[in-house]
């Protein structure tokens, strides 16, 4: 059993990621502030102290944490380091992804050092956004200056400053003022804020404080673990994360049994992560033997690397997904770029990496076969290095193994691909994916949304959320490649209305009667779409098209519209014998969003 300490932006990411397990386990929430849905989880309301930590784990067998809490819930981490030191428990710090600390901004260790530091400047109004807890460490501040404290409007919250002898008419609220509003009413000379990161927003407040030409001070966040919480001859497992994809690989590690299949990592993070690791070896001169990769969501997982003779590899892990780049070394060699360059990093393929000999790609043809996704991860990765650096990627069984994928029919010569949108493969398994879809079309359902929204994946749901803003998050269910499977269930469960959201690649699959629309159960049919472009009174070429999605830019934009509109109606033709009783909608999306229906 897992038990989750939460009540932050952070704790919501990781039940979500626990969620797709379909296992039990327990969040724990100070108050019941924070509305959840949970399906699997227990929500625990309430604190704790150590003494109750130890027996609720005790009692419900618990043999992991995870430390999803605010970063300066000093006290909290304190007791539940207490509490995996006693019982022996592995511990998951799920912690904020934080900006690079801006010389704009004058740090603090404390708020001892902040008010003198605010002093010795000469701050005499200052807007405190730090919260209602230190309204105390800070009353040596405003009881000499005039000060304001932005809280939260709970009563709880106003009963604490008024306890602590705060003047209420210096008190503003969250949800009634922005900070910009703020610093124009209150003309602050300066704010006061703590290291919050990405999800509170710290940025933000920064740069709002800036363009007003108000200083900033902020308080520097705790160190993890807190000093002097472990023994000298103590250890304590702690996996250090800061996104959702981590946690569930930590977890697979440290409980392998609470997620029935495992995720594995995209050939562009394995890419990324030998690439890392060569230029540590190459100006750096170390070899560590795991390297941090910054995913595209911002979040920072650790890759196992291996070094070889002028570079350094890393064997693609595939989880439970049935790819046949499981196993795969995908080397990476490093150099620097030497005389002008306009370019801080050039991406090159070598051995096993194939080519695009056709048009409709990231990329021209004669490029390596290394889509835009990776090609952005290694940059954005390399430029901690601030050198000028060429990568040449390589596979040596690529060639081979390129052999038994679709590459061949799209135009891809001489090896696989380098690609990836997230970084991590999520697990495949036809039984086990079907019945997540289950799940979430039964969690779908119970939350009483009036409509459920199915996409093939993130980038579709994006686009289709503009349409039903008004719908909870628990509408929209993602249905991969099984349109059909998802439709025959939403209707045996009774969904009254079921909106189909689809891109056009998966589209004229669907369109030719192909319910499920992996590749492996075939590719996009020519003659079928030439017959829709007849339909739609079009007259065009597409013997040398490669992507489904080239239609776009291949038809005329005015006839787009009647395109859509067949292309839908055969979907409709094969989608509504199997959705039954469930009023179907489709919307057929545009590559930059645009719906059609």
């Amino acid at each position: 059993m897992i038990l989750v300490f939460g009540g932050t932006t952070e704790g919501r990411k990781a039940i979500e990621a626990l969620e797709a397990a379909g296992s039990h386990f327990f969040y724990s929430t100070l108050g019941d502030e924070q509305q959840v849905n949970l399906t699997h989880g227990i929500h625990v309301k309430g604190g704790m102290d150590l003494s109750e930590m130890v027996a609720f784990c005790e009692e419900h067998a618990v043999r992991l944490l995870v430390d999803a809490a605010h970063p300066f819930a000093e006290n909290l981490h304190k007791n539940l380091l207490q509490l995996a030191l006693q019982l022996q428990l592995p511990v998951i710090r799920f912690d904020r992804i934080y900006p690079p600390r801006s010389k704009d901004v004058i740090w603090c260790r404390d708020y001892e050092e902040a008010i003198r530091r605010m002093e010795e400047q000469g701050i005499g109004r200052l807007l405190a956004l730090t919260g209602v807890n230190t309204i105390v460490p800070l009353r040596p501040y405003w009881s000499k200056y005039e000060c304001w404290f932005r809280i939260l409007r709970r009563e709880a919250s106003i009963r604490l400053a008024e306890m602590a002898g705060f003047p209420k008419r210096h008190l503003v609220f969250y949800e009634e003022d922005a900070t910009d509003a703020l610093i124009e009413q209150l003309q602050p000379e300066a704010i006061l804020t703590k290291e919050s990161g990405v999800s509170g927003g710290f940025s933000e407040k920064v740069a709002t404080a800036k363009a007003a030409g108000v200083r900033v001070f902020a308080i520097e966040r705790p160190t993890y673990p807190p000093k002097d919480v472990i023994p000298q001859d103590k250890t304590l497992t702690i996996d250090h994360v800061n996104g959702p994809y981590g946690l569930r690989r930590a977890v697979e590690k440290r409980l392998p049994e609470f997620y029935p299949l495992h995720s594995g990592l995209t050939t562009g993070t394995c890419a990324t992560a030998a690439a890392v690791a060569a230029a540590h070896a190459l100006l750096r001169k170390v070899k560590p033997g795991k390297v941090p990769v910054v995913l595209p969501d911002g979040e920072t997982i650790f890759v196992p690397v291996a070094y070889g003779d002028g570079f350094a590899s890393v064997v693609k892990p595939g989880g439970d997904d049935p790819d046949v780049t499981h196993g795969l070394e995908i080397r990476a060699s490093v150099s620097r770029l030497e005389g002008d360059t306009s370019e801080d990093v050039v991406v090159k393929g070598g051995v096993g990496v194939g080519s695009f000999t056709l048009p409709g790609f990231d990329y021209p043809p004669g490029e390596p076969a290394i889509n835009k996704g990776p090609r952005q991860m290694i940059h954005n990765n390399l430029a901690v290095f601030d050198t000028p650096l060429q990568v040449v990627v390589s596979v040596p069984e690529g060639e081979e193994i390129a052999r038994r994928t679709f590459n061949p029919r799209l135009g891809i010569e001489g090896g696989i691909s380098i690609i990836g949108v997230s970084g991590i493969v999520m697990p495949f398994s036809e039984d086990a994916f079907i019945e997540s879809i289950r799940k979430c079309l039964q969690v779908a359902k119970a939350s009483g949304a009036p409509r459920v929204v199915i996409n093939s994946g993130a980038k579709s749901e994006r686009f289709v959320r503009t349409r039903y803003p008004e719908l909870p998050r628990q509408a929209f269910v993602e249905y991969g490649n099984y349109i059909g499977e998802t439709l025959k269930m939403a209707e045996e469960l009774g969904i009254g209305k079921v909106t189909l959201g689809i891109m056009l690649g998966k589209a004229v699959k669907l369109a030719a009667g192909q319910l499920d629309t992996h590749s492996r159960q075939g590719t996009m049919d020519k003659a079928f779409i030439s017959q829709m472009l007849t339909e739609a009174g079009i007259s065009t070429d597409i013997s040398n098209l490669s992507l489904a999605r080239d239609l776009w830019n291949i038809i005329p934009e005015k006839k787009i519209p009647d395109f859509t509109r067949v292309v839908i109606k055969h979907c409709q033709e094969h989608c509504e014998p199997v959705a039954g009783n469930c009023r179907l909608t489709i919307l057929l999306i545009g590559e930059n969003g645009e719906i059609y229906e």
